[in-house]
Parts: structure tokens; sequence; C-alpha cells
């Protein structure tokens, strides 16, 4: 288990806990809760957001932020 933002591009992980107290309320809002799949799409360069995909819903969020959501790899298939 480790942050998000240590998760390589295309690569599929479920969300094992958040930090909520850290987290926005409307990534909450937007399924970024432990149980949900999660994939990065894109890192943008020079520290930029991530571009992710929760279940079916596709998210910008800042690397900060990324920081308080540990997930756990999925295997490949």
């Amino acid at each position: 288990m480790f942050p998000l933002d240590q998760l390589a591009i295309g690569q599929k992980a479920i969300i094992q806990s958040t930090e909520t107290d850290f987290l926005p309320l409307k990534l909450i809002q937007m399924g970024c809760v432990p149980g949900n799949e999660i994939l990065i799409l894109y890192l943008a360069p020079f520290q930029g957001p991530l571009y992710l995909k929760v279940d079916e819903v596709h998210l910008a969020i800042r690397k900060e932020v990324s920081r308080y959501i540990m997930v756990k790899p999925l295997m490949d298939d």
C-alpha cells in the first residue's frame, strides 16, 4: 500500500484508505473512497495535476492531494 502519487501511468489500483480531513469533499463525493478502482491516465509535467479515472468518473487532482489517498496496485490481467 502506498500513496496515489506513486502509481505509474496506466496502472490500476484499489483505494485502500483516505485521509478525509485533508481530502476535498468534492473528491469524496465523486468516488475517491476505499474500495473503488482508480487508474492514472496522465501526469502533467512540472508537478502538475494527475488525471485519473475513478470507476467511470474522470478527475484531475493536485499532486499534493493525491498523497492523502492510499492505494493497493492490482495485478495485470
